[in-house]
Formats: C-alpha cells, structure tokens, sequence
C-alpha cells in the first residue's frame, strides 16, 4: 500500500512539473494584412523551438483582417491555409465581437478556425491576469 501511495506521489509531481512546462502565450494582434505574415511565422518559428507551448492570438480592430475568408496580402498571400495549420496544432485564433459590429462585419465570413470574444482587449488582459498568458506583440 506505501508503495502504491508512493508511486501515485510521484506520477503526479511528474503531471504538475510537466504541466509547468508549458509556456503560454497571447499574441496581440491589431495591425492589418501586410503584417499577418510575419506574424504567423513568428508563431510556426515559436511552435518548432517549444512544440508544447500553447498560444492564443486576439485580434481587434485591423487585426481580425487576415481572418476573413479570402483574405490576402498586397503580395497576393492567403492566409486561411497557414491559419487552418496553425489551429490543427492547437494555435487558437480569437476575434474581438466589437470590432465585428461596428465594421458591420458577418460573423459567417471568418474562418472557421476563428472563435468570437466579446472584446479583443478585455481578452487579452483577462489572459494575462487569470490565465498567466505572456504577452506578446509582435
């Protein structure tokens, strides 16, 4: 019995420690197209060094613009193939309601990978004080 209380002790100081491990990340993101490549790169760079980090990019304002179907950059770059990879490695994409509403943009013509806060900047702060998020704006 000790040693089966012993050996549960020590699977979970090991679950705890791997858990602290684990960097998370907000990256705040209220600038437009031209500068979502750069951005998304940063993340892919960020994912290779440290596969285990967990990252949540909030965007507003200009920010939600590369998160709009067929978005592209002056280059002529889409970016729904590298968010759509990014999210199937767990990279949330979070979009500001308020921005939404006062550009009076349909909720149906972000990518599907996107998720809708009530507010970008409320999100970004919430994850940081509630969460432990680092902050980040690239």
């Amino acid at each position: 019995m000790k040693k089966a209380l012993i050996a549960i002790a020590f699977a979970l100081t090991s679950v705890v420690a791997a858990a602290q491990d684990i960097v998370k990340v907000v990256y705040h993101v209220n600038t437009g197209v031209e500068t979502a490549a750069a951005i998304l790169n940063n993340i892919t760079n960020e994912l290779k060094a440290s596969p285990t980090d967990k990252i949540v990019v909030v965007t507003h304002g200009p920010g939600i613009d590369f998160l709009i179907s067929d978005a592209k950059d002056s280059k002529g770059r889409e970016f729904s193939g590298q968010v759509s990879d990014l999210a199937s490695r767990g990279v949330d994409f979070r979009v500001c309601n308020n921005t939404l509403e006062t550009r009076k943009i349909d909720p149906a013509k972000l990518l599907m990978e996107t998720k809708i806060v009530p507010s970008g900047v409320a999100e970004v702060a919430r994850l940081q004080a509630r969460e432990g998020f680092v902050y980040l704006k690239p």
